[in-house]
């Protein structure tokens, strides 16, 4: 604070009472040094609203530690060429953090996008990594935090590819008829094959979750249910059809479907042989 040094008996000025000093006014100004103003204000500047005051920080985002095995180098060459555009060291410390959070995606979705969430701390406005931000925090259940990175990544890329993903957020956050309305989204037509079934497995659980059976059935039947030849989405496809089928009542031919699935499902990624034996018990 500035102290004013008293001096040999002689008595500060009186201050005026019948007015407010105003802010162009020498006195204001002195009463601002006071107060503890490093310089007085200029003359003709109004003190700034309450609401001009800084924002909070943001809470620091600690760096979480980084497997001894990997390199940059291990980045899809993609991904890679994208970070180009940082300074190398920048690049690398990003690179290896993303590589940490796509090793880590199945087995631990939360240490993945703690690696994700700190590269885009370092480079917020890289698209690879706003969609790395994205993808781990849906895996995380985090559904509102990946569909804002997802919307920001198609804002900056124009690419659909993760429509399937964003319509699945809004079902996960309760709201089905959004999730509906993305699979509306003209540009679905551009999605590849195994897309195109993600989103058809995520319209089919927005429909049983309205309760609408008969439709959540409908909408996986097409050429992709019927191929004969298998794809690594074909369990989940047939899956999720079994299951729209026993909602709908009909459980003999879930319990075909489910028997199905469990037959080249070998990496048993779903739970497909027990649903089989329960719908055969019952």
């Amino acid at each position: 604070m500035f102290h004013r040094k008293e001096c040999e008996g002689v008595p500060p000025p009186p201050r005026r009472r019948d007015r407010k000093p105003g802010p162009g006014d020498p006195g204001a100004r002195q009463q601002g040094a006071q107060r503890g103003g490093s310089r007085p204000l200029p003359a003709r500047s109004p003190r700034p609203p309450a609401a001009a005051a800084l924002p909070p920080r943001a809470p620091r985002v600690r760096e979480p530690e980084l497997p001894d095995d990997i390199t940059a180098r291990d980045l899809d060459r993609d991904a890679r060429a994208e970070l180009r555009s940082l300074p190398e060291s920048l690049a690398d410390k990003v690179a290896l953090h993303l590589v940490a959070a796509g090793r880590f995606l199945d087995e631990d979705p939360q240490v993945a996008r703690e690696h994700a969430w700190f590269a885009r701390k370092l480079a917020p406005r890289l698209a690879v990594v706003r969609e790395a931000a994205g993808i781990t925090a849906y895996a995380a259940g985090d559904y509102a935090a990946a569909l804002a990175e997802l919307r920001a990544v198609r804002r900056m890329t124009g690419d659909p590819s993760t429509l399937p993903i964003m319509a699945d957020c809004e079902r996960g956050m309760g709201r089905p008829e959004r999730a509906l309305a993305l699979a509306r989204d003209p540009e679905v037509k551009k999605l590849d094959a195994a897309a195109k079934v993600e989103l058809g497995i995520v319209v089919s659980g927005a429909r049983r979750d309205r309760g609408e059976f008969d439709a959540a059935v409908v909408a996986l039947q097409g050429p992709a249910l019927d191929s004969d030849k298998l794809q690594p989405w074909t369990p989940r496809l047939w899956y999720a059809y079994a299951a729209a089928l026993e909602d709908a009542g009909r459980k003999d031919d879930a319990l075909r479907w489910f028997e199905s699935v469990a037959a080249i499902d070998e990496a048993e990624e779903t739970d497909a042989a027990d649903r089989a034996a329960a719908l055969s018990n019952g």
